[in-house]
């Protein structure tokens, strides 16, 4: 053993040191922690007000529609990896709604409940009501979804996760 002038006994020492040493821990934690949401809230904030050179979105889409010109984009930090894509969209009275939307759900070989199952493969959900993004006939209007063609819909499928953004303009 060690010679040591601290008339403490070593377990109390070890003791003392251990507890500062968590405490230290705690509160360098905390601070990252607090710094990194910090970071987090002012990168989304910064880049929610960017906008994309080359779609009408933000830079943090994922997704953007574009109901004007029947486009769509995939996008990954602001710049485009697919697209401009032809679309159909909703027609009178059952227009797809713009805003922005976030993935909820995603099914490969979903078929609609609601028009006696009509096959809408590649679907991925992002609006109220039903409202996604799937292979389908982009000669007509639809009930409110995003109608692609199957190789596009598969990609879409393929790149858009839970809670990804979509923007529809």
């Amino acid at each position: 053993m060690a010679h040591t002038n601290d008339p403490t006994p070593r377990t109390t020492r070890g003791t003392r040191r251990s507890r500062r040493r968590r405490t230290l821990a705690g509160t360098a934690a905390v601070l990252l922690i607090g710094l990194g949401s910090a970071g987090t809230a002012l990168a989304a904030s910064s880049e929610e007000s960017e906008k994309s050179d080359e779609t009408p979105c933000s830079a943090a889409a994922r997704a953007c529609v574009d109901l004007e010109s029947d486009q769509a984009w995939l996008m990954e930090d602001g710049r485009v990896t697919l697209g401009p894509v032809p679309i159909s969209h909703g027609g009178k009275g059952t227009e797809t709604p713009t805003g922005d939307f976030a993935v909820y759900a995603k099914e490969k070989d979903h078929f609609s409940a609601e028009f006696d199952g009509a096959p809408m493969p590649w679907s991925v959900f992002f609006a109220p009501g039903g409202i996604a993004f799937h292979e389908g006939d982009r000669d007509a209007a639809s009930a409110g979804c995003v109608r692609l063609k199957s190789a596009d819909a598969s990609v879409f499928f393929g790149n858009l996760a839970m809670n990804d953004r979509v923007e529809v303009r």
